[in-house]
């Protein structure tokens, strides 16, 4: 194939990405942000409950 015909592709097909993808990606940049903070917190919560020496352990 002829590489402009590889670009026209490429460029059809990321444009019908980014119809697909919605008109907000910014708040889909704020969710994803929310979700990777808040796993993060459930590790430290987790790691802190099951470190030797805390309260959780003992009992």
């Amino acid at each position: 194939m002829h590489p402009d015909i590889h670009l026209a592709l490429y460029n059809a097909r990321a444009a019908e990405l980014r119809a697909e993808a919605g008109v907000r990606p910014a708040a889909r940049n704020r969710n994803a942000l929310r979700t990777r903070l808040g796993w993060t917190l459930v590790e430290v919560g987790l790691r802190l409950a099951t470190r030797p020496g805390t309260a959780a352990a003992v009992h």
